[in-house]
């Protein structure tokens, strides 16, 4: 087979910028990453995180070599306009109503593409990772918060105003803990990574006999556990650990059973950091989703499955985010 030579086949950069820290990669147009960069986030300052930016891109070009770098794709986690490169809000971040691309733009020389982080997560899955063989799907990222990104047809789902696939803020509970954006019961505040820290936290104080091995983990200090502690102690067989899992995946499979009433997609991808505890998250929430799913015993059921990408869906994603606009801009 030729190579499609109508194809710019430079790579992209992608960059994923967070509240604690900037990572970036130079990515080929297959997916590999051929490079990686990275920085902390400095503080609050507006400037200041576009200038970490800056240096962050500068670094993957002079990377890239005398071939250079197609453009930019930066994936943030806020309210974004992709079409114009804009953020309206960024809960983590001093970002409010803010041109970030051009602001990137002007400062590289490149050509940027804003992204919602789980957006361009979501798209990393769908053409490089757990959902490439698939053209509908749904990732949930599980975090701080829960993120999430739609594929509908092959096309990145974003809504009116750029700012669809809010998935974390379906409301499941509305007697439930405040969640940030306001509401109450979210997803976000039932099946998160600050979730299962809160209800880690409530198992090691109540002096249950099943909260020992946890208990003895942290030396009785809830604030020194983490979730790493959680998925040993779980992958161990530790049945207070293996129950917080569990509750949170059970959690997770009722709100999937909310979205994919809404959007029908073939597969659900469990991303982000909780997602390390693989079938232990996953299992219980397949089981829950499928005792919820409407129609279920009378209609197909989406598969639920673990990331394949991990920490690099996002700046994958937001590489041939970049690459996937600017073939539609030198099309028209």
């Amino acid at each position: 087979m030729s190579q499609d030579t109508t194809l710019d086949h430079r790579p992209a950069i992608g960059i994923d910028v967070g509240g604690t820290k900037i990572a970036g990669a130079l990515v080929a147009r297959d997916g590999t990453i051929l490079e990686r960069a990275r920085v902390a986030t400095p503080a609050q300052s507006t400037e200041e995180i576009i200038g970490a930016i800056g240096e962050v891109v500068r670094e993957l070009v002079a990377a890239a070599g005398e071939d250079g770098v197609r453009g930019v794709g930066l994936a943030c986690a806020a309210f974004v306009d992709g079409e114009r490169g804009h953020v309206w809000f960024a809960p983590n971040l001093a970002w409010r109503d803010l041109d970030l691309g051009a602001r990137v733009e002007e400062l590289v020389g490149l050509p940027v593409v804003v992204e919602n982080d789980a957006n361009a997560a979501a798209w990393g899955e769908y053409v490089h990772g757990a959902g490439r063989d698939v053209d509908d799907m749904v990732l949930l990222t599980l975090g701080t918060g829960v993120g999430g990104g739609c594929i509908s047809r092959g096309r990145l789902l974003t809504g009116a105003f750029g700012i669809g696939g809010e998935l974390g803020h379906i409301v499941l509970d509305p007697t439930g803990p405040r969640c940030g954006c306001g509401n109450h019961g979210c997803l976000e505040v039932l099946a998160s990574g600050t979730a299962l820290m809160r209800a880690a936290a409530d198992l090691v104080t109540s002096g249950s006999a099943e909260a020992g091995p946890l208990r003895e983990r942290c030396g009785g200090d809830p604030d020194a556990l983490s979730g790493r502690d959680i998925d040993e102690l779980a992958a161990a067989g530790d049945p207070g650990a293996v129950g917080l899992l569990a509750d949170l995946g059970t959690h997770l499979g009722h709100g999937i059973a909310s979205v994919c009433a809404v959007l029908d997609p073939r597969l659900v991808v469990i991303g982000g950091g909780v997602s390390r505890a693989g079938e232990l998250v996953v299992g219980p929430a397949r089981k829950a989703f499928e005792q919820r799913q409407i129609g279920r015993g009378h209609r197909p059921t989406p598969s639920v499955v673990a990331a394949d990408l991990g920490n690099d869906a996002g700046v994958v994603g937001a590489a041939d985010r970049a690459q996937v606009v600017l073939d539609e801009r030198a099309a028209r």
